[in-house]
């Protein structure tokens, strides 16, 4: 089943703040070595899916502008048919 755009934001902006949260750890210094490197690769994890949200969102403003300019009808993005057809 596909998320609902606020389900999507909702994910985003948690992982967003959740992101900050391990960045403001790490800046104390106070964390050993070790739970270091967990917040490191928490915060490699959350970056990344960030990341992947925003880039699904950009290509679904990129396939919106593009419609508009085409004067076609709008379509829903799905980022995991898009996926495969990627090559």
């Amino acid at each position: 089943m596909a998320k609902t755009t606020d389900t999507v934001t909702d994910n985003f902006e948690q992982q967003l703040d959740e992101l900050e949260k391990i960045v403001s750890r790490m800046e104390q210094g106070e964390l050993s070595l070790e739970n270091s490197i967990k917040e490191f690769e928490q915060g490699m994890k959350l970056a990344g899916q960030c990341q992947k949200t925003l880039s699904d969102a950009e290509m679904r403003v990129k396939i919106l502008m593009s419609d508009i300019e085409n004067g076609e009808n709008l379509q829903d993005f799905n980022p995991d048919a898009d996926a495969n057809t990627a090559g």
